[in-house]
């Protein structure tokens, strides 16, 4: 059953960015699906949380790296809304062990790129083959996907080779998703988010505090998922309708040459 609201799909959305995303994407009227792989019961005190704004919340236990895990979540939103206006591809793992490059496992690279590239591709192509269904049901609807990556899709970073490479794999399909669904209208963006406190970062903390110090960033703080969740903001709003394939950078000059 569709409604007035639109409706967005947040992987990885219980904790960290995601989470950050889903705040901001209920102030923005927002009716939200979201999955992680922990139990309902466990993000119970999150799911409450995102129902304080009033919005329709819906949390489906989902691991991206299996497709049949993948299938049922988009059925799964399906049976809850009817419908689908904005995929934000968010979930994604570090190696469970930082390794150099001259020492990391098959087994590390596969699960990495399993979750972080391997997943959000085939979701992607599950979700855009239903945004073009629902175009062409109603003209009027305007769907738009979101791949939130990292400053590691340029940096590189030998301790954690496997996750460079799943982010810069995220970087290309971007672009291979706006150039293939420019002709339905659906336009896809790419957020690079840099140095964000979450989770994933918490156990290298006083490296990149000590980095920061010593003038790695132009904005000389941590992100914040709340950093992230505004730039998602305006590309959901549509704030940048004539920039399908671009790069929105929350990186605090992370990227920015100088001298």
């Amino acid at each position: 059953m569709t409604s007035n609201s639109k409706v967005a799909l947040v992987t990885g959305g219980g904790r960290g960015i995601g989470l950050g995303i889903c705040d901001r994407l209920v102030d923005e009227g927002y009716d939200i699906a979201f999955c992680g792989v922990r139990d309902a019961s466990q993000v119970r005190d999150t799911i409450a949380r995102l129902e304080e704004s009033g919005r329709r919340i819906h949390y489906c236990k989902a691991d991206i790296s299996l497709p049949s895990e993948r299938d049922a979540l988009v059925d799964s939103v399906r049976d809850a809304f009817g419908q689908l206006d904005l995929l934000v591809n968010n979930a994604g793992v570090a190696p469970r062990d930082r390794k150099d490059i001259l020492e990391a496992t098959e087994e590390s690279y596969e699960w990495v790129m399993k979750v972080n590239l391997q997943g959000p591709y085939f979701l992607t192509q599950r979700v855009a083959n239903w945004m073009i269904e629902q175009k062409s049901g109603a003209g009027e609807f305007q769907g738009c996907i979101i791949n939130v990556t990292s400053i590691s899709s340029t940096a590189a970073s030998p301790n954690r080779g496997e996750y460079c490479i799943s982010k810069a794999g995220l970087t290309m399909a971007s672009k291979l998703w706006a150039v293939r669904l420019a002709e339905f209208g659906i336009p896809v963006y790419e957020v690079r988010p840099g140095v964000t406190a979450t989770d994933m970062t918490a156990g290298v903390k006083e490296k990149y505090d000590d980095l920061i110090a010593e003038g790695l960033l132009l904005q000389p703080r941590w992100g914040t998922p709340a950093d992230v969740g505004r730039a998602v903001a305006v590309l959901a709003r549509g704030e940048l309708p004539y920039s399908t394939g671009q790069v929105v950078m929350v990186d605090g000059g992370f990227s920015v040459e100088w001298l």
